[in-house]
């Protein structure tokens, strides 16, 4: 089985759960870069951040290097945004078909998740969603707990293939 890691990440919290995930169940890792990253810091980055899910923006993506047709088993991570996932991964949706493929989902965030899960499974119907999992802030609290939960969660996924 084929699998990959699929995740946009703007402060790292993201990145850091894929990378870990990635790892344990020996999978490719695909990070989505905006062509023109965003250099805001504090409340404007948020301001841009909501601005964005608002308007339901399509930012331009840096060149993939992996067909996601290729892989039967696709983690997806985002970081929460008005309760909702990252712009990037719209633009990803739209430029790849997705679909009869086994699918875990992943977020982190600073607050709530809100409906974060239920938008990705919209975005993702025609594929059979596995499991879904969310970290708090996971860079500034407990790592190792962090990467315990996240290298568990891969494991029982693998387990339930």
């Amino acid at each position: 089985m084929k699998k990959i890691v699929i995740f946009y990440s703007l402060d790292g919290n993201t990145r850091f759960i894929a990378e870990n995930i990635a790892k344990t169940i020996d999978a490719d890792l695909l990070e989505l870069k905006l062509k023109k990253e965003i250099n805001s810091k504090g409340f404007m980055k948020y301001f841009w951040a909501g601005k964005s899910v608002m308007t339901k923006a399509n930012p331009e993506l840096l060149p993939i290097d992996k067909n996601v047709q290729e892989y039967d088993l696709l983690v997806i991570g985002t970081p929460v945004w008005a309760f909702t996932y990252a712009p990037a991964l719209n633009t990803f949706f739209e430029q790849n078909t997705i679909k009869n493929k086994k699918v875990a989902l992943f977020c982190c965030h600073g607050g709530q998740k809100g409906p974060v899960f239920k938008k990705m499974k919209e975005a993702l119907i025609g594929n059979e969603i596995l499991s879904e999992i969310d970290f708090q802030e996971p860079l500034k609290n407990d790592h190792v707990k962090n990467i315990e939960k996240a290298e568990h969660w891969a494991e029982n996924i693998i387990k339930s293939l």
